[in-house]
């Protein structure tokens, strides 16, 4: 089987980039639906047009046969996918690409990789799918280091072993969502685990990055379903977790590499919960007279305890501009589903809520027509149509938090409001909305996303200044500065911010501990002692 090769810059694969006619018609379309955007396309730059820097370290004879320093694999392991990645790529601008990239065939790879590195003091960065959206994977190396190489991860992408009795499986950290999910279902089995980024993100990314599905409610953050984690350190061999239900025996183990962002050790395969594939399924799409009702609903329904699979709060404008509602009403995507047990009656409780709270439904049909069916076509495709926005001057960007349910009306208006202001400050013109992605008992997740006309060659700077305005505000008003999209680089600053000090001394003690010469993705989550 052949497979198409991804783009460096952008999101899918080369053959998915729309000829230049079918995209002007796109860009047409899209700057009437939004109201601003340029009437000139521009060209995203080939490989062939790319100039590197030189690499600063050379290929070792040890690393030959699975590495390369093309252009190609340099520019895109050397990237993430964030406004800011995409912008740069887009133009051919790469400040840290990679030395060289060694793509790993199997653990043994990854453990003379990180030997070479450490004796040749060779900054390492893990690269699963390489959709990181915070900065997380640029090969930048630290001040003490000679250069920066990728490590990438995606040959190990095998199902290696399933437990149909405790209903597990163990599957390596390249494997990606629709490559494990094809591999589960031989065995009539899922792991059910959905982010955006599912077609082409990993399992090892998802559990470095503390990753989260887009199931509201229950199970749904990668944290709930990992059994036990492996990895590779740079000096003490191999991280591993005893696979076991549940244990109270001290700190767990697989919870230090859960959210390490590649910074404590390679993530190399873990132990994961699955389940049977989902037989028994109920969902509508219900209208509400605004946000605030809705998220009045939602809070009700969780704290109900009746777990629907999916609760999904879209704002008004949200709903307009994902052609899911006229702008009049906030739409709620509630769904439940089970593999055996029948869930129509707190499908009913959850539809006799929502009614109490101003709730009129449609429910969905199989052909997935509707309000519901739309939102999900223009979910799947926001990271494509984000490419097109590059190409015709548009900021597009996401950011996601938390916050306890008491604060949480005030919080969307306060960090919406500072969204808001920044880019009428910066842009003169612009939209956040808003949607709720996970719902607990005591809070929710909620989710900003800015459409706004930006000046080419002024992309990062504006992104800069709005990024800074939505962070301080959302640390400002008591959220997280991030639900699910990890820390990187780019969220840095809001994280030493976040959390404890004496943590943080933790976090440099542990890494001084596996990776003395600080090798692993120097400059994420904390700086080395």
């Amino acid at each position: 089987m052949t497979h198409a090769r991804r783009k460096f810059w952008g999101w899918g694969t080369e053959d998915e980039q729309p000829p230049r006619a079918e995209l002007a018609a796109a860009a047409a379309g899209l700057r009437a639906h939004i109201g601003f955007g340029s009437e000139e396309v521009e060209d995203p730059v080939g490989v062939e047009a790319l100039r590197l820097p030189a690499p600063r370290v050379p290929i070792p004879p040890e690393l030959a046969e699975v590495a390369s320093d093309g252009a190609y694999d340099r520019a895109r392991y050397g990237l993430g996918r964030s406004y800011m990645d995409v912008v740069r790529g887009f133009r051919g601008q790469l400040p840290a690409p990679p030395d060289f990239v060694v793509h790993a065939r199997g653990e043994a790879d990854v453990e003379r990789t990180l030997e070479w590195a450490a004796g040749a003091r060779v900054a390492v960065t893990p690269v699963g799918g390489g959709t990181s959206v915070v900065g997380g994977i640029e090969a930048v190396p630290g001040e003490v280091h000679e250069g920066a190489i990728a490590l990438a991860l995606e040959r190990l992408d095998r199902v290696l072993e399933v437990d149909d009795v405790s209903l597990a499986a163990r599957i390596q950290a390249g494997a990606t969502g629709p490559v494990l999910e094809r591999q589960l279902a031989e065995r009539g089995l899922t792991l059910r685990f959905y982010p955006q980024s599912f077609e082409l993100a990993t399992l090892g990314g998802w559990v470095a990055t503390r990753a989260a599905g887009h199931f509201a409610t229950g199970p749904t953050h990668i944290d709930d379903l990992v059994e036990a984690v492996r990895a590779v350190t740079p000096a003490r061999g191999v991280w591993e977790s005893r696979r076991l239900p549940a244990s109270g025996a001290g700190p767990s183990p697989d919870r230090w590499l859960l959210g390490s962002e590649g910074t404590l050790g390679v993530i190399t395969e873990a132990w994961v919960r699955v389940l049977r594939r989902p037989e028994q399924r109920r969902a509508a799409g219900v209208r509400f007279p605004d946000y605030a009702t809705g998220a009045a609903a939602v809070r009700e329904i969780v704290q109900a305890g009746l777990m629907p699979a999916n609760c999904r709060l879209i704002d008004p404008r949200e709903a307009a501009l994902t052609f899911a509602g006229d702008g009049t009403h906030a739409l709620l995507v509630l769904g439940f589903e089970s593999a055996e047990v029948p869930v129509g009656e707190r499908f009913a409780h959850a539809l006799r809520i929502c009614e109490r709270h101003g709730g009129a439904w449609e429910e969905r049909d199989t052909s997935q027509r509707g309000s519901m069916g739309a939102w999900r076509d223009a979910f799947l495709r926001a990271p494509y149509l984000r490419d097109t926005f590059v190409a015709i001057g548009v900021l597009s960007e996401t950011f996601e938090t938390a916050i306890t349910w008491d604060r949480h009306d005030a919080f969307v208006a306060e960090v919406r409001g500072a969204t808001e202001a920044a880019l009428q400050e910066r842009c003169g013109a612009g939209s956040v909305t808003v949607r709720i992605t996970h719902a607990y008992p005591d809070g929710a997740a909620p989710y900003f996303t800015c459409l706004a006309p930006v000046e080419r060659g002024e992309e990062l700077e504006t992104w800069g200044f709005v990024k800074r305005a939505a962070a301080d505000a959302i640390l400002r008003a008591g959220g997280t500065i991030t639900h699910h999209h990890a820390v990187g680089r780019d969220h840095r600053p809001w994280y030493d911010r976040q959390r404890p000090a004496p943590f943080a001394l933790a976090l440099r003690a542990a890494k001084a501990a596996v990776d003395p010469r600080g090798i692993l993705n120097p400059g994420v989550l904390f700086d080395p002692l």
